[in-house]
């Protein structure tokens, strides 16, 4: 039996595999011994079943597989060459497992006899990303005493328990050599595939699931708590579950604090200000219930109120991961936000408190006298509705920039908003915007700070591929101007902390042949803005900020709101 010949079968039967249950991207590294998984992808792309994608940078390609699949909420799978090629998917895999995204990664292996042996490039692999994943399977090295039956069975077990529980499957997948020469006559004749001929021939999985019906009954004693003092709070949701919030809120006269990434419209805007009053705050905890919908909240001010907050407390989440890191005892409905609405009819009655409402008017005025005419990083956040295409995306970067966009920043209702904040660290930003942008052939606005473009560089690479006029804004406060609300020596900070790197980022965006432009003012920006429009190509923006100017605003605005007097 030929080994090339019987490793491309063996990845033919993962890949169909795969394929059925909804994967229609791979993206794919280089690299030698993941040769006959990438040659498999290659013929579903040539078959019309699937795209590929490919990336030099394992970190970058990661996060590039994590932004098609958050738009395009269906599974994405890698595939990498063994080695620490495997172990740069790591920030991308714990980026998917905190935001439950679905990845499936394909690491390919040494075989087990060149394990801790000195042999090249042969790491230990399996169970690498601990318990990052939702499903882990070893596979032994190709085999023909273990059935293609079993194989099938096997993967699709693991991305079924992926669709209980949103996340990652990691296949470890062993292969000798050699690799190479393996006609597709001799692949599809072998007689290992033959008991698979009728599966092979339609596109349907190997296992039918039916799917659980579940309904949403309203809570027994709503009626009673529809006529309380009520708190709605609104984080990271699903755009889909966003419709009827705002509307529902109103009728009952409940207060509602929204998340930027939620994408409701927020009836008292700039929560993050005005919660700083401790007038209003007091006021807003004398609240009987209140209802969290989605989660991870940016917001400093809200996650304090949802802390302090000791009443009726009850979550809407669709998953089942646990939501609230203050640990209220709480009512659980494991359900879409949109669904549970549906359920419980709303009770019009007036308003409950109007500080909120009168407080946040006074903040819009406050912000725009505060942040100015000058376009810089805080009056970018405050008027980031000036350079958004009307059917186009937003991406936020996790830096300064994002809390600012949360604090100052009144977008319009469904205005579609992508974040890494599961675990919001800086990795691979620049190629989930990426991502996003390819999979969606919409343009796309990503927002991202100067230290987290530094750390993604190699990602600018994967801007070639996208269709749609795509704007990168870097925001160039010189390091990491988060760190500015450390209570931290200026010394130490500028040292350990900021890391300032006295750049800019023209030749940066001029190596990897992209449009760069620096702006100055609102009218040089909307010159800029007007002409990348008309080009289905990527432009960087770079705003220069001096380094402490918007950290100071925020913590100037906040400051002065607190002290904010109240009329009775």
């Amino acid at each position: 039996m030929s080994v090339s010949v019987f490793n491309r079968c063996w990845s033919k039967v993962i890949l169909e595999t795969l394929v059925r249950q909804g994967v229609s991207h791979f993206c794919i590294a280089p690299g030698s011994r993941s040769t006959p998984l990438t040659l498999e992808a290659v013929r579903l792309q040539n078959t019309g079943r699937a795209i590929c994608h490919s990336h030099f940078d394992e970190r970058g390609l990661g996060f590039f597989a994590l932004g098609i699949a958050k738009s395009t909420q269906s599974p994405v799978a890698i595939i990498v060459t063994s080695g620490t090629a495997a172990a740069n998917l790591y920030p991308a895999i714990i980026e998917a497992r905190q935001s439950g995204v679905d990845l499936i990664v394909l690491t390919a292996d040494r075989p087990p006899e060149l394990w801790e042996c000195g042999a090249n490039q042969a790491i230990l692999q399996q169970n690498m990303f601990a318990d990052y994943p939702v499903a882990n399977v070893n596979l032994p090295k190709p085999n023909a005493d273990y059935s293609a039956q079993w194989l099938v069975s096997l993967i699709e077990q693991a991305i079924f328990q992926q669709t209980q529980q949103s996340g990652v499957v990691h296949i470890n997948v062993p292969f000798a050599e050699p690799l190479y020469e393996a006609s597709e006559n001799a692949i599809d004749r072998h007689t290992w595939l033959q008991p698979l001929q009728r599966w092979l021939s339609h596109n349907k999985p190997w296992i039918a699931h039916e799917s659980q019906q579940q309904e949403v009954l309203m809570h027994e004693n709503w009626d009673h708590w529809r006529t309380k003092r009520g708190v709605i709070v609104v984080g990271q949701l699903p755009m889909e579950q966003s419709m009827g919030i705002n509307a529902w809120a109103t009728t009952m006269g409940w207060v509602l604090l929204t998340d930027i990434q939620s994408g409701v419209e927020p009836m008292t805007p700039y929560a993050d200000i005005w919660l700083a009053n401790q007038t209003v705050r007091e006021k807003l905890l004398q609240a009987d219930i209140v209802i969290q919908f989605g989660s991870r909240f940016i917001s400093k001010r809200i996650n304090q109120f949802l802390q302090t907050f000791k009443g009726e407390f009850w979550i809407v989440e669709q998953t089942q991961k646990a939501v609230d890191p203050y640990h209220h005892t709480h009512t659980r409905f494991n359900a879409k936000v949109h669904h549970w609405l549906r359920a419980h009819p709303p009770l019009r009655q007036k308003p409950w408190l109007l500080e909120p409402l009168a407080l946040s008017k006074f903040c819009a005025g406050f912000i725009e006298q505060q942040v100015g005419g000058n376009l810089n990083e805080a009056s970018l956040a405050h008027h980031i509705e000036r350079v958004l295409p009307y059917n186009g995306i937003l991406f936020l970067g996790n830096s300064l920039f994002v809390r600012l966009v949360d604090a100052l920043t009144k977008l319009p209702e469904g205005y579609p908003i992508y974040t890494n904040r599961g675990a919001s660290g800086i990795d691979g930003l620049l190629a989930t915007a990426a991502g996003i942008g390819v999979a969606t052939n919409q343009p796309v606005v990503a927002m991202i700070g100067d230290t987290s473009t530094l750390y993604d560089l190699n990602s600018l690479a994967l801007f070639k591929n996208v269709t749609q006029p795509t704007i990168i804004f870097v925001i160039n406060n010189n390091g990491g101007a988060i760190f500015d609300m450390l209570p931290v020596d200026e010394e130490v900070k500028d040292r350990f902390y900021r890391l300032p790197h006295n750049g800019d980022f023209s030749q940066i965006a001029a190596m990897f042949d992209i449009k760069y432009a620096h702006p100055y003012t609102w009218a040089d920006l909307s010159s800029v803005l007007k002409q990348a429009y008309t080009r289905r190509k990527t432009t960087l923006i770079e705003i220069k900020t001096n380094p402490n100017d918007s950290s100071n605003i925020y913590k100037r605005l906040i400051e002065q709101i607190s002290h904010a007097v109240i009329g009775a």
